[in-house]
């Protein structure tokens, strides 16, 4: 029976069912409605243009909801992609939400830098519970239809093969007849270790009759008790515990890895690398290259000896065109290709913050290929290595189904795309290929926007945070440089300006305290300080471009952007229409731009904000809106910081929330079992123990 066939019996047809306290309002009903319009007739290209505070994802919710199809949503960071995670997943709790990004909380690329000879090793740190989200990510793929996937740029790069894959589950039910002996030699192939004593995902351990399997994308174990002949029982237990959680009657164990090797195919699939090997020593050889040559070959037959040895090397991924059966130059198997017949008819593709994502997947083709063609040219890898690689543009939008481009400041090429698609189906329609969505559910307007001069705006600053200060309304300052950041930072909390006359009737109280936000603060810090401005604690945020999409502060009331008109990707009119956003969530929103010119990004940027603002007054007063500044939850801090010690002290007696993002989970539970070894080491193993407990909550949130 093929594969195929029993897919078919395992999938699960579900259909979407999205949860919210909401119904759509403003103009999200027009938007849901034009774009359903647009994918029913078959559309290829959308764009979503949609002001900040819109809810665009509620929107992206419906679309999914109504079409029921499984969709990937791909986002341009992993901290943003966890927000939009979080947010699917509270609007269909029960269906599949998965969360796919890169697995690496550290890597260092395997390079070779010519000039002073120097070869770097590929490092690694892989993050085991992003690792158990992708592989639950391609699980559910093939396993439901109703699967949702929010995934970084990172999807576009080799996986392996899903038909491969799909080849390696081991299905399991009562009554199976199988040998243990099997049953382990099966586990074995598909990547799983046996270990008796840690037992952790990915791997498997006997104790008496029975089997306990981890699968590698399960926050539980498999317990199967087996007769020596056949299959008895199939219990889910807790990993942790043992405790039986529910009982089962057949269960599928999927790879470990995306990486699979057929070991029929591997006599094949060697005698390829040993003779491309040959060819291309003799090619270096050839060339006066010997040093190289013997390189390449040491190199090469080690990583065979290894493969034929046990299955896996470190770079196994530089031979996977040979594992998947593609030819040299063929496209490499991607998250979209798990997407594709026969695992799913049709599915939507959003690409989220379009102005950002679309540019990052053009490029990263083109700095996997210098990097790797270098290991190539000088005998670290063979030519196959540059077929595992990312997808280029082309094939990434040939394999891309009908795509919603999701942007509040959609580049030239989604609007070019969007509206040069098929005349008649537009006309028939009449649907532009552009869906705006500018209305706000709360009737908030885009910001007033001013420009002043840059002379004095320092001092001019200061008297509009003072203004707000009593008002308990926050404000945002960008700069162009992370060292203008700190200095206006420093200026502002040392309060140089108080001997002058207009401030220095002050009161200490009524002075403002600042912190500054760049790429040097670690991500939990991050949420911690934009915590501690919307609870007050600072009154002022000065960044760089940070402070741009995905930023959620309804307490701000002002944007400064300085330099407004130093033209650059920072002072672009997509920037400082993104940036101006940040004030979109108050009543009292305003914007100021200190520049000595208006620039032509300037004037673009002003205009498609007041050209909002104009249909946003409209339609407010025509349907007897009146604004009201959104209000939003402040999440309960997971990590407090002892200022005199400066180290974390977690709150073990604690709730976490089951609101938690899961790229801050995944932080929390390695600081945590770092912590967890420390006090082990010390023998303080009550802490430890109490430690490893909290990670244990952690894990099944």
């Amino acid at each position: 029976m093929s594969r195929y066939v029993i897919y078919d019996k395992i999938y699960q047809h579900m259909d979407f069912k999205l949860k919210s306290e909401f119904s759509p309002t403003g103009d999200q009903p027009q938007a849901i409605e034009k774009l359903l319009q647009g994918l029913n007739e078959d559309m290829k290209h959308q764009v979503l243009l949609g002001v900040t505070g819109s809810g665009k994802t509620f929107t992206m919710a419906n679309v999914i909801d109504r079409r029921n199809q499984p969709a990937l949503i791909i986002s341009h960071n992993k901290t943003l992609a966890a927000q939009l995670y979080q947010e699917f997943r509270d609007f269909f709790p029960e269906n599949a939400v998965s969360y796919f990004v890169s697995y690496y909380d550290y890597y260092q690329p395997e390079s070779y830098i010519p000039k002073t000879d120097t070869y770097i090793e590929k490092e690694t740190d892989i993050n085991e519970e992003i690792d158990k989200l992708r592989l639950a990510a391609t699980t559910n793929l093939m396993t439901r239809k109703d699967t949702i996937i929010v995934a970084s740029v990172s999807c576009i790069y080799n996986i392996g093969s899903p038909e491969e894959y799909a080849n390696f589950v081991l299905p399991l039910s009562i009554g199976l007849e199988i040998s243990r002996e099997v049953i382990i030699n099966k586990l074995i192939r598909l990547q799983y270790e046996r270990s008796n004593f840690d037992f952790k995902r990915s791997t498997f351990r006997i104790r008496g009759d029975y089997i306990d399997i981890y699968p590698a994308y399960e926050d539980a174990a498999v317990r199967l008790f087996h007769n020596g002949e056949r299959i008895l029982k199939i219990v889910k237990i807790d990993a942790f515990s043992g405790k039986v959680l529910s009982d089962l009657s057949n269960t599928d164990i999927y790879p470990a890895k995306h990486y699979m090797m057929d070991a029929n195919k591997s006599r094949d699939v060697f005698g390829q690398i040993r003779n491309d090997l040959k060819r291309r020593v003799n090619e270096l050889t050839k060339d006066g290259k010997k040093l190289e040559a013997y390189r390449l070959s040491q190199r090469v037959n080690y990583d065979l000896e290894m493969i034929e040895e046990i299955g896996y090397v470190n770079g196994i991924e530089n031979y996977s065109r040979y594992f998947d059966g593609r030819k040299p130059g063929d496209s490499p198997f991607s998250l979209l290709d798990y997407f594709k017949k026969p695992y799913n008819s049709d599915w939507l593709l959003f690409i989220d913050e379009s102005h950002i994502t679309i540019p990052q997947i053009r490029g990263m083709y083109n700095g996997d290929r210098s990097r790797k063609q270098t290991l190539v040219d000088f005998g670290f890898r063979l030519p196959a290595a540059l077929d595992n690689r990312p997808l280029t543009f082309t094939e990434f939008m040939q394999r891309a189904p009908q795509t919603i481009y999701v942007s509040a400041t959609p580049n030239p090429w989604e609007i070019s795309i969007s509206q040069t698609q098929d005349t008649k189906i537009r006309r028939k329609i009449k649907h532009t290929g552009i869906v705006e969505q500018l209305i706000r559910p709360t009737g908030i307007l885009d910001p007033v926007i001013s420009v002043r001069p840059s002379q004095g705006q320092i001092l001019d600053l200061v008297r509009e945070i003072l203004i707000r200060k009593p008002k308990k309304e926050r404000v945002l300052v960008t700069t162009l440089t992370k060292r203008m950041a700190e200095e206006l930072t420093t200026f502002l909390n040392e309060k140089k300006y108080a001997d002058i006359s207009e401030f220095s009737k002050k009161k200490i109280k009524d002075y403002p305290t600042v912190q500054y936000l760049h790429a040097d603060i670690e991500t939990l810090e991050r949420s911690d300080i934009l915590d501690d401005l919307r609870l007050g604690k600072y009154d002022v945020l000065v960044g760089i471009n940070l402070l741009r999409e995905g930023l959620d502060l309804p307490e701000v009331s002002l944007v400064v952007i300085l330099d407004a008109d130093k033209e650059g990707f920072l002072r672009s009119d997509t920037s400082l229409v993104q940036t101006m956003g940040r004030a979109a969530r108050h009543i009292n929103s305003k914007v100021i731009l200190y520049a000595d010119r208006i620039t032509n990004s300037m004037k673009r940027a002003i205009n498609e904000v007041n050209r909002r603002r104009k249909f946003q007054e409209q339609y407010n007063t025509s349907h007897h809106i009146n604004p009201s500044s959104i209000k939003k939850l402040i999440r309960e801090k997971l990590i407090e910081k002892d200022d005199k010690q400066k180290k974390d002290v977690f709150m073990l007696n604690e709730e976490f929330s089951d609101q938690m993002l899961p790229i801050d989970k995944i932080t929390l539970v390695n600081k945590l079992r770092k912590q967890m070894i420390k006090a082990a080491n010390e023998l303080n193993f009550e802490l430890a123990a109490n430690i490893r407990d909290r990670i244990k909550q952690l894990n099944t949130l």
